[in-house]
């Protein structure tokens, strides 16, 4: 029997790398699994990917979580084709990549980050908890993806890490509001996650990089995937605001061995 036998779980951005395995994970526990990326391509290329890793099973469908007209249709699929809900993964993002910095940085890309991060995970939250969680006996789990980088920023990335910060404290004053309802909010945050862009690295980089972590390697998908499952599960059944770091050491030493000088 897996932990997530008999289980309803929403994964958003679950159409590529990270959100892959984590969709994989709840799949193999033994969950009936929904999971949306923010297109149609990137949501097809997903179902494919899983279909080729021998996942089977997993109902895809688009939804861009900053649009909530897509957010109610998504959530009006869940609710037609299983009922329920019982876990929220909130792994969507947007990465903010070359936005440039704080200085020459558009307004509204700054805006796009945030309204994807902070407001399109808070108003899934929402519709999870009221549309399902509130009308069942049994309350949901709702577990957020954040970033080591929301307590130790990195440079040319301001919108990101800020909106990481922002999703701590959410994490944090959800999980206070919500805990007397039985509804738990915690959050996994990873440092350096294995992706295609690791691929384009040159090895001297890509060495340099894995230097930085005491551990010297980044993680897996799987890895995120692992501390995912377990603030989903009854194993974390005591634990609610909590932000679970995962980022191989990154985050416990003051600077990498090679400058701590």
């Amino acid at each position: 029997m897996g932990r997530f036998d008999g289980k309803v779980v929403l994964v958003t951005g679950g159409s590529r790398n990270t959100g892959l395995a984590i969709v994989e994970r709840f799949v193999r526990e033994g969950a009936k699994v929904f999971m949306c990326g923010s297109t149609e391509e990137s949501t097809a290329n997903g179902a494919a990917a899983l279909k080729a890793r021998g996942v089977e099973g997993v109902v895809s469908q688009p939804c861009d979580i900053s649009d909530m007209a897509q957010v109610t249709a998504l959530f009006e699929t869940i609710g037609r084709d299983a009922g329920r809900l019982d876990i929220l993964v909130n792994n969507a993002a947007n990465q903010g990549l070359g936005h440039g910095g704080p200085l020459e940085m558009d307004a509204a890309r700054f805006h796009d980050v945030f309204n994807v991060n902070v407001i399109g995970g808070f108003q899934v939250t929402q519709m999870a908890c009221n549309q399902f969680f509130m009308r069942q006996e049994s309350r949901g789990v709702v577990v957020f993806l954040s970033s080591n980088t929301a307590m130790r920023a990195i440079r040319n990335r301001t919108a990101y890490c800020a909106s990481k910060g922002a999703i701590n404290s959410m994490v944090r004053s959800l999980a206070l509001d919500l805990a007397p309802l039985g509804i738990r909010v915690n959050c996994c945050a990873p440092g350096y996650i294995y992706t295609e862009r690791w691929d384009v690295l040159d090895p001297a980089t890509a060495a340099r990089r894995r230097l930085n972590c005491p551990l010297r390697k980044e993680a897996k998908g799987s890895d995120i995937a692992s501390v995912v499952a377990f603030l989903a599960s009854d194993d974390s059944a005591n634990m609610t605001g909590e932000i679970v770091t995962c980022d191989a050491g990154c985050s416990c030493q003051h600077m990498p061995e090679d400058v701590d000088v």
